[in-house]
């Protein structure tokens, strides 16, 4: 590991270094690149720096115990002494997690897909909330959320609905989330008070670049239309909403959230394209099935993940046997605790994997 950090540190300098001379001032895609690759390394080298230093104090203080005689500094030196072991294993722990292998992934935006599952007009409303916390999260992170394609019931309820999240590291946290979330609660329409349980699926994909995934024209149909349901004045009057068939993957993705067809379009490539990523990303996932099974998350979309308990207020996370009684807040989109408690979780399990190997 050490050796490792020592070479992280000497391509930290060399880096500082490139990025002082004008030609690279002068060509902007190798300046972004540079800057990526020291942003990435600041918080590894910043805590081995300090790990090195406190290193350096523990001899320091064992040789000042050593030699000095008079006990007030003794009792000093001893005191440093146990600081700076104590902070020795702390940084050690933080730079094994540091040092853990990066999702590529992690500094995308996102698109969010939602689904109703079970439940019928309950389910439709459930997914509507749940869009609706994540909308309030993305806020509190000071990024923005664009509607995608939205499938709505015309009573509050979503059928399904996609969006993109635009943050930096979205993906890194809002990963955690794809998987089968589940409602306990009683339907206004319910007159005996029974309790329901319905369902909604969340996916989470990573936006993907035109490089990423290449779709060729031959294997797209384009249908323009008039687009339907509530609106401004380009409703039913304009060929604005647009879908997309993609018959390699019998993929269908419909867009008419904005007035312009060209707008349409380019959000439903967008779509497309980060599905065709996401089946890859599964693949290999799939082909990685011990990696998979020690990630919390980022595996089957199928795996109820959590449970929202509207009698008793509680949401439980089943991943990490967390159980929170906050389902307002949680509801209202503070949902960091949860999403901190799944890293330190993953962290925690790919760590032990690690030191398996």
């Amino acid at each position: 590991m050490f050796d490792r950090l020592e070479d992280l540190l000497i391509r930290f300098e060399e880096l500082m270094s490139e990025l002082s001379m004008p030609d690279v001032a002068n060509n902007p895609e190798r300046f972004r690149k540079l800057m990526k690759e020291q942003s990435d390394l600041t918080p590894i080298v910043e805590a081995y720096k300090e790990y090195k230093q406190c290193k350096q104090s523990i001899e320091d203080s064992l040789m000042m115990l050593e030699e000095e005689s008079d006990e007030e500094m003794r009792e000093l030196a001893k005191e440093e002494l146990n600081d700076s072991k104590a902070r020795v294993e702390e940084l050690e722990n933080e730079l094994k997690i540091l040092l853990l292998p990066k999702d590529p992934n992690d500094d995308k935006n996102v698109i969010v897909e939602i689904r109703a599952g079970a439940g019928g007009d309950e389910a439709a409303l459930f997914a509507a909330e749940i869009y609706r916390m994540y909308q309030h999260y993305a806020e509190s992170k000071r990024w923005k959320t664009e509607m995608m394609e939205v499938d709505d019931t015309g009573i509050g309820g979503m059928k399904s609905v996609s969006f993109m999240i635009n943050g930096q590291g979205a993906y890194s946290v809002m990963k955690y989330e794809s998987g089968v979330h589940r409602v306990q609660r009683v339907p206004e329409t319910e007159s005996g008070g029974r309790i329901h349980t319905s369902t909604i699926s969340v996916a989470v994909m990573p936006e993907a670049e035109d490089v990423e995934v290449e779709i060729d024209e031959k294997d797209i149909r384009i249908d323009v239309m008039r687009a339907s349901g509530n609106g401004g004045q380009c409703v039913n009057t304009t060929d604005s909403a647009v879908r997309l068939t993609h018959y390699p993957s019998g993929i269908v993705v419909y867009s008419q959230t904005e007035k312009s067809q060209l707008q349409n379009k380019a959000k439903a490539f967008a779509l497309l394209r980060a599905k065709l990523y996401d089946i890859e990303c599964q693949k290999a996932h799939d082909a990685e099935a011990e990696l998979r099974k020690s990630q919390i998350g980022t595996g089957d979309r199928s795996e109820k993940i959590r449970t929202y308990n509207f009698p008793q207020g509680r949401v439980t996370d089943h991943r990490i046997n967390l159980t929170l009684y906050k389902l307002d807040k949680i509801m209202n989109g503070d949902i960091q605790e949860i999403i901190d408690a799944c890293i330190a979780a993953d962290q925690t399990a790919k760590l032990a994997k690690m030191n398996e190997n």
